[in-house]
């Protein structure tokens, strides 16, 4: 491995993590570059690694998010707890079972978030719904749940899935709902991280360069979707929804041929 190769691998890092501050997807820029570069490696060893990076950019977005929006925090931790174990869940799940059917099913699922939030002008632009104390709760802890598992199991996509769910589910705005989308997603980031350590495939003079990358773009990322606001976070988020769409497409077609 020459030296441009962590070079490069930081570049994609910081990029990476200045789009997922904003609405999640990084993954879908760090992971390829990662598969790319490094091809004499097995594939869990470079997922493993690049889930190091992935958790200081979701932990430094989460704390610039959190000094400006407000967050649910008696709720937030064990929602986050509950997602920290069931990613490890998925985690576990995968060695066993072959996760390829995920790759059509979020497909057909993002294809239907990116039409109904391209409709709706309004979605995400302000904190919209009125629930209860339990009802937050339970739903913020369903999600926490549900896409910890995914995130374990498959993952590409999870920040943005988190970000939907925190606004169909609950109402909140864009950035509010960006703002708890990283907690959790620092959450499943964290079980990843222990499984894959545990399991001993880590590059570790790899990810942790691209750890200190990623943070600062996951700085620059949250300061700019903080200063912009709701409409921007929109845009965004449409963008690399259809980015995710057409790499899932193009993973599906490549399969058959």
């Amino acid at each position: 491995m020459d030296y441009s190769t962590p070079l490069t691998l930081c570049g994609f890092s910081f990029l990476a993590g200045f789009i997922d501050a904003i609405i999640g997807g990084g993954g879908l820029i760090q992971t390829p570059a990662m598969l790319f570069t490094l091809p004499n490696y097995p594939v869990p060893t470079l997922i493993g690694t690049t889930k190091i990076p992935s958790l200081a950019g979701s932990l430094m977005g989460a704390t610039q998010y959190s000094r400006r929006v407000a967050v649910a925090g008696r709720f937030i931790g064990p929602a986050m707890a509950i997602a920290f174990g069931m990613s490890w869940l998925g985690s576990w799940t995968l060695t066993r079972v072959p996760n390829s059917f995920m790759k059509p099913l979020a497909l057909v699922i993002l294809t239907a978030v990116f039409i109904y939030t391209l409709s709706r002008k309004n979605f995400g632009q302000a904190n919209q719904r009125t629930l209860s104390a339990s009802q937050q709760r339970s739903r913020m802890w369903l999600m926490g749940g549900l896409i910890g598992f995914y995130d374990g199991f498959f993952g590409p996509g999870t920040g943005s899935f988190l970000v939907l769910g925190f606004i169909a589910l609950i109402g909140f705005d864009f950035l509010k709902a960006s703002a708890h989308a990283k907690w959790i997603n620092a959450s499943t980031n964290l079980a990843s991280v222990l499984f894959f350590a545990i399991k001993g495939t880590m590059l570790y003079t790899i990810a942790l360069p691209m750890a200190v990358a990623n943070l600062s773009g996951a700085f620059l990322g949250a300061r700019l979707a903080i200063l912009k606001g709701n409409q921007f976070i929109r845009v965004f988020f449409l963008l690399i929804i259809a980015v995710t769409i057409l790499r899932f497409g193009y993973d599906i077609v490549v399969s058959f041929t």
